[in-house]
């Protein structure tokens, strides 16, 4: 979501404001070179293979049987084993086993899995999100947390000052009152660039996750908002787009919890967030499954951008089908280059995209794209009426899955604080394929012919759009 602000702080001054302090703080950055960083991958091929279980590291006996197993499932020899020994070896966090996973597809199915959960909670509840609003479904969440915070549950909310920016102080104020401990990730305020001290607009809080008890955890694209109140399948939709926004997010309980959970500490800890309660924050945590779950986030200020490393892997080592789907596509040569490759090696190659935006300008410039993708052989979807396409998921060699925060723009790769799950397995693949199969029906395929016959207003928005890739 691209959040724009509803307060009076976005007068003409301040959008100045803004735009100069994108064109400073992103200017001279740029995402790291891909192929290096998995040349030190492969580096350490010779070091065994990691996951890691309730308990601690697998033995390797027992790491390579999981393997194998997978293997069998996929015939994704390759796959498999540079994105695990990608997570160990540049991510710094090993797959880990035993885990129990579900699809949520939508705001309505995630909004009840997380009270459900939020409602069970006995020790704590951990909360970030980009956005969240004070409508009916922010409302709805600020009232549980305050009724598990008088029930004696520690509460800690994180959200993003810029995302949040039309959601009104007496909102978080009302959850302090309640002894709710609320943080605000780098607060809005462009009065500290004239006094000279540090503060970076692009510095944004994008993850959203939600952590129960140190052993139940969610992540994906849905941030609290009513945007997401109803269903986006088409048969509860009519063609308006102030329809239900269409996401995806996922739910994991067992040990990778402790993955997400490390985030959101690690997140309130650099943000100098209140002290918090000892809680058990990262209890033992049985099996719950036999899901392989690995968690990978991009923390702003630091140059090694993981999320963009583990697609990168995970786009050049496919051998079958590369199925994504992403609202705002902004990609860097390195990612072009990476898909024309991977249809010119025979990899069925799908992406799809939303058929309108609510960002006009990342819209256009990821139509930019378009020519040079349909000519590489590349296929392109356009999901038509109702509510936006805000989903951010990919599913490779059905095997490889991925679900998260993280679009695949300049601002998501190279800037923001995200946070992704990767699964792997052929159970969850295949849930992903009829999810993204089912998106396709609802959407219209882009071809070259008809492409290079849209409206020259059309391309003239594209030409100008492309101009700002960088800040988008």
């Amino acid at each position: 979501m691209k959040h724009l602000s509803t307060r009076p702080l976005t007068g003409p001054f301040f959008l100045l404001l803004t735009f100069l302090c994108l064109v400073i703080v992103s200017g001279c950055a740029s995402l790291p070179d891909a192929q290096k960083m998995m040349a030190q991958e492969l580096s350490s091929s010779d070091q065994p293979v990691k996951i890691m279980g309730p308990k601690g590291e697998l033995s390797p006996r027992t790491s390579e049987a999981i393997i194998k197993w997978l293997e069998r499932q996929a015939d994704a020899t390759e796959l498999l084993q540079h994105q695990i020994k990608l997570m160990q070896s540049i991510v710094g966090n090993p797959v880990v086993a035993g885990n129990k996973v579900t699809l949520l597809i939508d705001g309505m199915a995630t909004y009840a899995a997380m009270f459900e959960a939020i409602k069970d909670a006995k020790d704590h509840i951990n909360f970030e999100s980009f956005i969240f609003e004070d409508d009916e479904v922010g409302r709805q969440f600020s009232d549980l947390l305050i009724q598990k915070r008088a029930e004696g549950v520690q509460v800690n909310l994180i959200y993003d000052s810029y995302g949040s920016m039309s959601t009104p102080a007496s909102f978080f104020q009302r959850l302090r009152d309640h002894g709710v401990r609320v943080l605000e990730f780098n607060p809005v305020n462009p009065e500290r660039l004239v006094e000279g001290t540090s503060w970076e607009l692009t510095t944004r809080d994008h993850s959203k996750i939600l952590i129960v008890d140190g052993a139940i955890a969610f992540t994906g694209g849905v941030n609290i908002s009513g945007v997401y109140s109803r269903s986006s399948s088409s048969q509860s939709r009519g063609t308006k787009r102030e329809e239900p926004w269409r996401d995806t997010h996922v739910r994991i309980e067992g040990p990778a919890a402790a993955q997400l959970q490390w985030l959101f500490m690690n997140t309130w800890e650099r943000q100098k967030g209140p002290a918090l309660p000892k809680k058990e924050y990262f209890p033992y945590v049985k099996k719950s499954g036999n899901t392989l779950v690995g968690v990978v986030g991009s923390i702003s200020g630091e140059t090694n951008r993981l999320i963009f490393i583990m697609y990168m892997s995970a786009l050049t080592h496919a051998k079958r089908s590369i199925y994504l789907t992403t609202p705002y596509f902004v990609p860097d040569d390195q990612m072009l280059k990476a898909l024309t490759e991977a249809t010119a090696r025979g990899v069925d190659v799908k992406i799809l995209l939303p058929g309108f935006s609510d960002s006009n300008l990342v819209f256009y410039t990821s139509r930019h794209y378009y020519a040079r993708l349909l000519k590489a052989g590349v296929k392109l979807f356009e999901k038509r009426g109702g509510g936006m396409l805000h989903a951010k998921t990919a599913v490779i060699d059905d095997v490889w899955s991925t679900i998260g925060s993280s679009n695949l723009d300049t601002q998501s790769l190279l800037t923001n604080e995200e946070a992704n799950a990767v699964i792997l397995g052929r159970d969850f693949a295949d849930a992903m394929q009829v999810m993204f199969e089912r998106d396709l029906k609802e959407s219209d395929q882009i071809t070259l012919e008809e492409w290079e016959k849209r409206p020259f207003d059309n391309y003239l928005k594209e030409w100008f759009s492309r101009l700002f890739k960088h800040w988008l």
